[in-house]
């Protein structure tokens, strides 16, 4: 294959204080989607953040985004070459009304995202343009999120733990937009603890387990493997069965 990757990253390193929350993390995000999975303190949201240069600031190793060198860039350079983020939590601003989110975000980048398109995708936000962000649902609130990540025009779409809180309807709505956003080209890097929404997205699960990718594998083979979902995820296969009702 002779054109890069989407994102690469190679030796990624980061830590908060002596904490080494990040060790070592190599690897690429291609076309397909990759979902990052694993039980909760395994350093993926520090992935994250390292990736955006957020914190911890002593973060190291190299990280390409089309074959661009982004590694210590500060955050807002990270997202206006190319990478939409849309943090655990939605990190949306109590003050701003709807439409101030979107009107809010400007970038040089050229795509098909603007406030227009983004309520055409989520017609429910253009109902709420004037309400506060804190008085959406959860659902509408993680809608505002994204919206807000594509209109930087991304060439990669950077999720931590999107169906965090959802009704299992919103999160099916959630699921059937990622795989809208693949088709249309846009590279997607999922942190998921919901095994059904990992298994839905991506093929391609990356594993990490105290800071460090332990395996890559396959969403094929997590679903047919109890062993494997309770081993990766902490999930008996009651829990998993409900995941995916």
């Amino acid at each position: 294959m002779s054109e890069a990757p989407i994102l690469s990253l190679q030796n990624v390193d980061a830590r908060y204080g002596a904490a080494h929350v990040v060790q070592d993390v190599s690897f690429d995000v291609w076309a397909d989607p990759v979902c990052v999975i694993g039980r909760n303190g395994m350093g993926k949201t520090s992935l994250c953040r390292a990736i955006m240069n957020l914190d911890p600031p002593a973060a190291s190793g190299t990280i390409l985004l089309d074959g661009v060198p982004i590694s210590g860039l500060p955050p807002h350079a990270i997202a206006r070459a190319g990478i939409g983020y849309v943090p655990q939590g939605r990190r949306l601003f109590p003050s701003l009304s709807v439409d101030e989110h979107l009107r809010m975000v400007k970038t040089a980048r050229v795509g098909r995202w603007s406030p227009a398109a983004v309520y055409d995708l989520f017609p429910r936000l253009s109902e709420r343009k004037k309400v506060s962000a804190t008085q959406l649902s959860g659902g509408e609130q993680q809608m505002l999120a994204i919206g807000r990540a594509l209109l930087l025009q991304p060439r990669l779409l950077l999720m931590d733990e999107p169906s965090e809180g959802l009704a299992p309807r919103i999160v099916e709505e959630l699921i059937e937009t990622l795989k809208g956003f693949v088709s249309e080209g846009v590279g997607v890097l999922l942190i998921e603890q919901n095994l059904g929404v990992a298994t839905s997205v991506a093929e391609r699960l990356v594993v990490m387990v105290a800071g460090t990718v332990f395996t890559e594998t396959t969403a094929s083979e997590v679903v047919n493997s109890p062993e494997l979902q309770q081993r990766f995820l902490g999930v008996t296969p009651q829990e998993s069965a409900s995941e995916h009702a």
